[in-house]
């Protein structure tokens, strides 16, 4: 049996606001207030209940953009936790995970028919959870989900971007590598939970089992201004310090490039630790 300890940490980039919203239960409880998200914040489950991380990048302006992703992440959060016990033994995990998601998208659709000004609002969504038996996710849109293992990055969730097509085109040899990398197009995405129909949903087939040491990253499109090779490098390079650690020095290379378009950057650490053995 596993432990996990976390820590989340954001940037709001080159923008004067903030749509991204990071939760983590049971350490945060639904319906707390996420403005302090640009604060650093950490801690550890050492029991056996499952934790469960959900992180949402906002879209449709300013205030759609930061409402749309604290409601889709309260509202699953909520819906998550409201699982009567007594059921949680017939549900697997990822039932539970879609149903909150589906909760995401109901809170956003309600808020747009009583708020019309709203409409076009919306987020990305990836919600984790971190039991017994491993890591479990859904994920819609474009935020990255990924492992840290041994030196290595690998990611976990699907891509609901037009980049990977335009990346399927190029090794097709339709258009060049330097054209996709460079096509405006690139971060425009396919699948958004907005409260209408969901067109794209990623879940996880089986529990990904997980290693001490091993590092899961959920993350905003933002931290995608470093390289694969720059996020090994940072991540192995503070991982033996801790989430918090790895979580703030991601976020500084990320500022360090100081790109003028830098989107917001959100990111939460979670490592996995060997929980000592019983009594």
């Amino acid at each position: 049996m596993h432990a996990f300890d976390h820590a989340s940490r954001a940037t709001r980039g080159a923008r004067n606001y903030q749509e991204d919203t990071a939760l983590v239960w049971p350490s945060v409880l639904p319906g707390a207030d996420a403005s302090a998200l640009e604060q650093p914040a950490a801690a550890t489950n050492g029991s056996s209940a499952p934790l469960v991380a959900v992180l949402a990048d906002g879209m449709g302006g300013h205030a759609g953009g930061a409402l749309a992703s604290r409601m889709a992440c309260e509202s699953f959060i909520k819906s998550y936790a409201a699982t009567d016990p007594a059921e949680n033994a017939k549900l697997p995990e990822t039932e539970r995970l879609v149903e909150a998601l589906r909760a995401a998208n109901d809170a956003i659709a309600a808020t747009v028919v009583t708020n019309p000004m709203l409409t076009g609002m919306g987020s990305t969504l990836v919600g984790v959870v971190f039991s017994t038996a491993g890591v479990e996710w859904v994920s819609v849109g474009d935020s990255p989900l990924l492992l840290y293992r041994r030196g290595e990055i690998a990611m976990l969730n699907e891509d609901h971007s037009l980049a990977p097509e335009l990346d399927r085109m190029a090794a097709a040899g339709k258009i060049t590598a330097e054209e996709a990398r460079k096509d405006p197009r690139r971060h425009m995405l396919r699948s958004a939970v907005t409260g209408d129909d969901i067109d794209m949903v990623d879940v996880s087939r089986t529990p990904l089992r997980v290693e001490p040491g091993d590092y899961i990253i959920l993350a905003s499109d933002g931290l995608q201004t470093l390289e694969t090779s720059e996020i090994e490098r940072v991540v192995t390079a503070y991982a033996s310090d801790g989430p918090q650690a790895v979580a703030n020095a991601l976020i500084r290379a990320v500022e360090a490039v100081r790109d003028p378009h830098q989107d917001n950057a959100t990111v939460v650490a979670v490592r996995a630790l060997q929980a000592p053995a019983a009594a």
